[in-house]
């Protein structure tokens, strides 16, 4: 199958100063990615740069077997990217952050019915959890090609970001492409196909998700730069 995304040898930073270096990565349709990592990593920097929000030192991105372009461009046509503020417009009702563009509000109200109940209220004044599955709920309404999001469980219950996670992986399973940076390592696991391990800004190592959940031993020692049992509360 062709990737939706091919990353070869990329670097991305700031400044001219390289933060994520030689990375390398294919998505196809209908697989989730996580990218792990300590904090400090380059998780967050590697996504933009796949997202075209940070230009390129180095190396290639292509999305849609074309080369990646500005990150307005790879939006229309069909680059969905989330990141940690939510994505959100606050003085907006619910129902006219799900009308913006081009997207189609009842896939996002589908997705999370909670926001039915919610759809005349300012997006401001919903809490954490509703504030992301809105911003979610945005993405899934354009019915993107490829998801990139960066701590969609930030500052959540386990359960929103369950519900969260299910509906990413619906996402794919519906053909989408997913790159998932996250910090709830154990949820990510459970929905991911393969995992992607940053240590310093470079690739530790990557692995199929089964197979990591499996071998804490191996992911502590690479991403926490530890022995101990697995965290969750990991970021950026």
């Amino acid at each position: 199958m062709t990737p939706i995304l091919s990353a070869r040898s990329a670097s991305v930073g700031y400044a001219g100063t390289p933060v994520v270096h030689d990375f390398a990565l294919d998505v196809s349709p209908g697989e989730v990615v996580t990218v792990l990592g300590a904090n400090g990593a380059g998780k967050t920097t590697a996504l933009l740069g796949l997202a075209g929000a940070l230009p390129l030192l180095g190396g290639t991105v292509e999305f849609a077997g074309a080369p990646l372009s500005s990150l307005a461009r790879n939006a229309r046509r069909g680059l969905g990217l989330l990141t940690d503020d939510r994505a959100i417009f606050r003085e907006l009702t619910v129902l006219e952050n799900l009308r913006l563009g081009t997207g189609e509000p009842e896939l996002a109200l589908g997705t999370f019915p909670a926001l039915r109940r919610l759809t005349g209220r300012k997006a401001g004044l919903l809490s954490g959890g509703e504030q992301q599955m809105l911003g979610l709920g945005r993405v899934i309404a354009a019915r993107p090609r490829l998801l990139l999001a960066d701590e969609l469980s930030l500052g959540l219950a386990p359960m929103i970001v369950t519900a969260l996670l299910a509906a990413v992986r619906q996402l794919a399973d519906e053909g989408a492409g997913v790159v998932l940076v996250e910090q709830h390592v154990r949820l990510v696991l459970e929905i991911a196909d393969r995992a992607v391990v940053l240590r310093r800004g470079r690739i530790a190592f990557t692995s199929g998700a089964r197979d990591l959940r499996h071998d804490e031993q191996r992911l502590a020692g690479a991403y926490l730069h530890d022995p101990g049992p697995i965290q969750q509360g990991v970021s950026q």
